[in-house]
C-alpha cells in the first residue's frame, strides 16, 4: 500500500490503517495482552539530567526529547537538534534496526546496516533514490565520505529485521529473514574478514527456522535465532558453509538476545509467558546455555532467573558489561505498552518502557539499579500536547526507545541509545545507579518527500548505535533518512577513552 503525500497533512482513516498495517509487519501480528498499571494513576521513573550543551549547539525548544508540532510550522525543525555532537557525514536515506562497524583482515573499516524497517515499506523510494535494497555496505575509510561498495540482497539479507549482527572474531555477518509472520528463518552468513568491502556468501539455509531477532557468542561458534513469539533456535556455525540448528525450543517469547564473553549465559529480552489472561510477566530471562556452548549432546538450556518491572512495554535486548568488576546489563524496551489491552486501546496512556541498568552479577537474583530516560517518557507528558507532534500517536514510532549499546563490555563510560522520534541520544553510565544525559543528535525529517508504506516524517531513529573510539564518532541510521556519522564535542568524547 503507497500512502500519498497528503495523508501527512490530514491523518485520518487511511493513516491508521496504514499504521495497522504496518505494526502488524512488525509485529508478525500478534495480539498479545498483559495485566500492567494506568500509567495516568501512577508516576513512573524519572528522566535522567538533562544534557548541558555547549558551544556549537542547536538545543531542543521544548521537553527533554521532544520536538514539538510548533517546530514543524515555524520551519525550526529543519536545522535538526545538536548537543555536544556535529555531524561528520551522512549517507542514503532511509536505514533499519543495526548499525555494525567491523575492520578486517586487511585493515579496512566498513558499516553495515539494514535499509530497511520491513522490505514493503522502502522498496519504491530505495529503487527511486539509488539506495538499494537489502543490507548496505559502506568503506568507512573516510568516515567524511563513505563509500558504499555493496547492496546485499540474499533472502536472509533482503529484510533482516533485528537479527543483523557482526562477530568480531571471526569476521561473520549473519542475518535471517524476518516478519511478516515471522517469515522462513532463512540464514546468511557472509565472510567480512577477509574484504569487508565485498562480503563474500557462505551459505543461505533454513537453519533459523523463524526470524525476527538475534545473539551471537562471542566466539562466533553460536548463533541464537528467536521469532519473537514462537521459536528459540541454537544453530552451530562452526562450518559456516553448513549451519546447522543443534537446540530448538517452542513457544518461547525471546526477542534480542545476547550472550555473556564466556558463551555460557543468555540475556533474553522476554515477551513474557502466554497464560489463562494472556501474556504476562515481560522482562529479561536469563539462561544457563553452557550445554548448547560446550556442544553437549541433546543440551538443554536452563532458566536462571526472570525479572520484570512495573513501566515494562516491549522488552528489546540486554547488551552484558561490567562497571568496577560487577556484571550489568542495558536493557531497552521498545515502543510503547503495545502488549498491554490498555496500550492497544489509549496509546497515550500506555507505559514508556525506555532503558534501565540491571544488576546480573548474580544471574539467579538481578536486580534494576537505575533508568535511563527522557522527560518525554514521563506518564504526565504523553497525555498532553506532545501526543499531537508529529509521528507522536503512531504505534510503531513515537516518543520511546528501541536500542542501545556501548563502546566497549568492559567499564564502559559512555552509552547511545537510539530513541525513535528523539534520535540518537547519549548518557553517562560511569556511575550505573545514577545515569545522566550528556548529548544527542537529532534530525527528523520536516515533512513526507518518499514514497514509504508509511509517511516519513519526524526522525525514525531504530538501529543499534556503533562506535568509532579512535575518532571520538557514533554511527547510526534513521529509517527516515539514512546514515549519520556523529562526532562527540564538548568534552563528551572523553567517556569514550
Amino acid at each position: 500500500m503507497v500512502v500519498p503525500n497528503s495523508a501527512v497533512a490530514r491523518p485520518g482513516a487511511l493513516r491508521r490503517l496504514g499504521a495497522v498495517l504496518f505494526t502488524a509487519v512488525l509485529f508478525a501480528g500478534v495480539t498479545l495482552v498483559t495485566s500492567q498499571d494506568d500509567a495516568s494513576s501512577v508516576v513512573g521513573p524519572l528522566a535522567v539530567p538533562k544534557a548541558d550543551c555547549g558551544p556549537g549547539a542547536l538545543p531542543e525548544t521544548s521537553t527533554q526529547g521532544r520536538v514539538p508540532k510548533s517546530d514543524y510550522t515555524s520551519g525550526r525543525v529543519k536545522e535538526g537538534y545538536l548537543c555536544n555532537t556535529t555531524q561528520t557525514s551522512h549517507q542514503g536515506s532511509s536505514g533499519g534496526f543495526k548499525t555494525l562497524r567491523y575492520t578486517d583482515s586487511q585493515g579496512h573499516t566498513c558499516a553495515f546496516y539494514d535499509s530497511t524497517l520491513t522490505v514493503p515499506r522502502d522498496i519504491v523510494s530505495n529503487t527511486l533514490s539509488g539506495d538499494g535494497l537489502g543490507t548496505v555496505v559502506l568503506d568507512m575509510t573516510d568516515p567524511a565520505h563513505p563509500k558504499k561498495t555493496a547492496n546485499l540482497t540474499t533472502v536472509g539479507m533482503l529484510s533482516p529485521h533485528e537479527s543483523l549482527l557482526v562477530n568480531e572474531k571471526r569476521g561473520l555477518l549473519v542475518g535471517v529473514l524476518g516478519t511478516f509472520a515471522t517469515a522462513p528463518g532463512i540464514l546468511d552468513v557472509y565472510d567480512v574478514k577477509t574484504d569487508c568491502r565485498k562480503p563474500k556468501l557462505l551459505s543461505s539455509t533454513p537453519a533459523g527456522l523463524l526470524g525476527h531477532e538475534s545473539g551471537f557468542s562471542p566466539d562466533g561458534m553460536t548463533f541464537y535465532v528467536s521469532s519473537a513469539f514462537l521459536s528459540f533456535v541454537a544453530v552451530d556455525l562452526t562450518n559456516p558453509r553448513a549451519p546447522r540448528p543443534i537446540y530448538s525450543e517452542f513457544g518461547v517469547m525471546y526477542h534480542g538476545m545476547r550472550v555473556s564473553d564466556d558463551g555460557r549465559t543468555l540475556y533474553a529480552a522476554s515477551l513474557g509467558q502466554p497464560g489463562p489472561g494472556g501474556i504476562t510477566g515481560s522482562g529479561l530471562t536469563i539462561v544457563d546455555v553452557s550445554q548448547i556452548q560446550d556442544r553437549v549432546k541433546n543440551p538443554k538450556a536452563k532458566i536462571l532467573s526472570k525479572l520484570t518491572w512495573r513501566d515494562v512495554s516491549i522488552p528489546q535486548v540486554a547488551e552484558p558489561f561490567t562497571s568496577k568488576g560487577r556484571k550489568y546489563v542495558l536493557e531497552i524496551d521498545e515502543f510503547v505498552d503495545l502488549v498491554s489491552f490498555k496500550g492497544l486501546v489509549d496509546l497515550k496512556r500506555a507505559p514508556v518502557g525506555a532503558a534501565r541498568i540491571i544488576d546480573v552479577d548474580d544471574p539467579r537474583h538481578p536486580r534494576v539499579v537505575s533508568d535511563i530516560r527522557l522527560k518525554v517518557h514521563e506518564p504526565s507528558q504523553r497525555d498532553g500536547e506532545q501526543s499531537h507532534d508529529p509521528g507522536a500517536s503512531f504505534v510503531a514510532q513515537g516518543y520511546a526507545g528501541h536500542y542501545c549499546s556501548m563502546p566497549t563490555r568492559k567499564d564502559p563510560k559512555i552509552a547511545g541509545c537510539s530513541m525513535i522520534l528523539s534520535g540518537l541520544r547519549l548518557f553517562d553510565i560511569s556511575d550505573v545507579t545514577r545515569p545522566r544525559e550528556v548529548g544527542y543528535f537529532n534530525k527528523p525529517v520536516p515533512k513526507n518527500t518518499k514514497i514509504t508504506l508509511i509517511p516519513a516524517i519526524g526522525a525514525y531513529a531504530m538501529s543499534q548505535p556503533a562506535w568509532d573510539v579512535q575518532r571520538n564518532e557514533v554511527w547510526y541510521t534513521d529509517s527516515n533518512s539514512g546514515f549519520y556519522v556523529v562526532r562527540l564535542t564538548n568534552g563528551v568524547e572523553k567517556l569514550l577513552h
